[in-house]
């Protein structure tokens, strides 16, 4: 990896990595889940219409046929993804989030073997029960000292599945359109479903704290909005495969922005199994596959 490819790839790793606890800070800030979604959202959604405006961008209209899959996967990869998300982390701690969503590639490589027909190795199989005994781990771990699955932790399990469900279906749409294009779609789509959160919502932009505010803007321009453009930057400036391994920070970047900016850590068994399924990402990825990454040309998570 070059240079440049590896400064972009890090800045956009820091920048998702730090949406986690951005989002802890604007839900304990007075912002309800729904209305900081919808407001992240919605500031995302129109700097990509300015950007489609701009004089001189060659931006295509999706067509006709392919409107439908876009609408899906938008709604899947999108809606469902931040509504688990953000819900999920009303009680888990920002870590732990960025820990169950980075084991992701988990829920990708296992759908890639039935849906795109890839083929795992041992290691790849090896990789996968490591992977999700991580998962199953860091699920107990975050219901404190109750060893149970917390609703929250569902939550954003089913997060992580559905971004694996973008991920993998959205593949054959990067031969028509540009992962900007894309990007964009997925936004606007995604958006429109969380407009049933927008009753009460000047209510709680009046009464938030002016941090949450903040945070709540920061996270629609920054991991949403501009995370994509550098990411899609870093790609076209190195191999994919070796961006796409950046990737493996952003827990660490998630666990670590937590501590210094809320003073919010992990417990140990959320950690535990947090390196573990982080492991069995990377030998499903390094060693496992028998065929080029689901992934290879998108991010293998999403913020």
């Amino acid at each position: 990896m070059n240079t440049k490819a590896f400064s972009i790839a890090l800045l956009t790793v820091l920048i998702w990595g730090s949406s986690f606890a951005a989002i802890r800070v604007g839900l304990k800030g007075g912002y309800s889940a729904g209305h900081l979604i919808l407001i992240r959202y919605l500031i995302a959604s129109l700097l990509f219409a300015v950007y489609a405006l701009l004089p001189g961008v060659k931006f295509r209209l999706p067509r006709k046929e392919d409107l439908l899959k876009i609408l899906i996967l938008g709604w899947i990869g999108i809606s469902i993804y931040h509504i688990g998300v953000t819900f999920g982390e009303r009680t888990v701690s920002a870590g732990t989030a960025g820990m169950l969503i980075g084991s992701g590639p988990i829920f990708t490589s296992l759908l890639a073997m039935f849906v795109l027909k890839e083929r795992l190795g041992k290691w790849g199989w090896i990789g996968l029960i490591i992977g999700f005994v991580g998962i199953f781990i860091i699920t107990l771990g975050s219901s404190g000292d109750s060893f149970k699955i917390s609703k929250e932790a569902f939550f954003i399990l089913v997060a992580a599945f559905a971004t694996s469900v973008m991920f993998v279906y959205q593949k054959s749409l990067y031969s028509r359109y540009t992962s900007m294009e894309l990007t964009a779609y997925f936004t606007w789509a995604g958006t429109l479903p969380f407009f049933i959160f927008f009753p009460g919502i000047f209510h709680d932009i009046q009464h938030a704290t002016l941090e949450a505010s903040f945070s709540a803007i920061y996270i629609g321009i920054f991991p949403t909005a501009i995370g994509y453009v550098t990411w899609a930057i870093a790609l076209a400036a190195g191999k994919a495969s070796s961006v796409s391994s950046m990737l493996y920070l952003e827990p660490i970047v998630a666990i670590v922005v937590a501590w210094f900016w809320i003073h919010e850590w992990p417990n140990t068994i959320s950690i535990i199994g947090g390196i573990i399924a982080i492991s069995g990402v990377v030998v499903v990825n390094l060693k496992g596959r028998e065929r080029a990454a689901v992934s290879e040309n998108t991010p293998s998570s999403t913020i």
